[in-house]
């Protein structure tokens, strides 16, 4: 891979501030997206140890959260005209591109186990208990992610940092720029249309 702009390669550097806290990082994306360099290093300066930080805490894996902090900012340096501030503020979009990419990184893991999981359980015979409490989880799996498809954009996301991600009320709302009152709300809507979603299901 080409390097990227202002070098976000791997963990974030040496003496980074720890999110974009007194930087405004809109003007900075407006910037990269004309082509600004200097602009999407200063960019990448102010957000990189959040979006490693936040990276780290879902793949929970040092190596992947730096591959993951590098696919971020290559997506934002190409993508930075896709910004909306109308939609919400830089650093929330700048963290649900981390969060997705990072809930990728875990799923793909997963599958990738799953796959290794099925290979040995063809090679070597499964017993019909076995297989039955695993149709069941698959079952149960794909009704989750059914249900999640069913919350808005908002919900969703904030469900996904409050329990896939395991952050605090409190943390969801940094990480979206929310007020807690807020990210609160949305996890308790997301939740109460997930059970009855799950709930129809039955």
């Amino acid at each position: 891979m080409d390097p990227v702009p202002g070098d976000p390669a791997g963990a974030p550097h040496a003496g980074a501030p720890a999110g974009g806290h007194g930087t405004d990082l809109g003007p900075l994306l407006q910037r990269a997206a004309r082509g600004d360099t200097a602009a999407f290093a200063a960019l990448y300066d102010a957000t990189a140890a959040r979006v490693h930080g936040l990276a780290l805490r879902v793949v929970r894996d040092p190596a992947q959260a730096e591959e993951v902090t590098q696919e971020v900012f290559l997506e934002v340096w190409r993508r930075a005209s896709r910004y909306d501030a109308a939609r919400g503020s830089a650093l929330a979009w700048l963290m649900t591109i981390t969060h997705r990419k990072a809930v990728d990184r875990v799923r793909s893991a997963e599958a990738a186990t799953r796959r290794d999981l099925t290979y040995e359980q063809t090679h070597r015979g499964v017993e019909h208990d076995s297989t039955a409490e695993a149709a069941h989880a698959g079952l149960e799996a794909r009704r989750v992610r059914a249900a999640l498809a069913q919350l808005t954009d908002v919900q969703r996301e904030a469900i996904e940092l409050a329990y896939f991600g395991g952050y605090t009320h409190t943390e969801v709302a940094a990480l979206l720029d929310l007020p807690v009152g807020t990210a609160k709300t949305r996890i308790r809507d997301g939740l109460i249309r997930l059970r009855d979603t799950i709930g129809v299901g039955r």
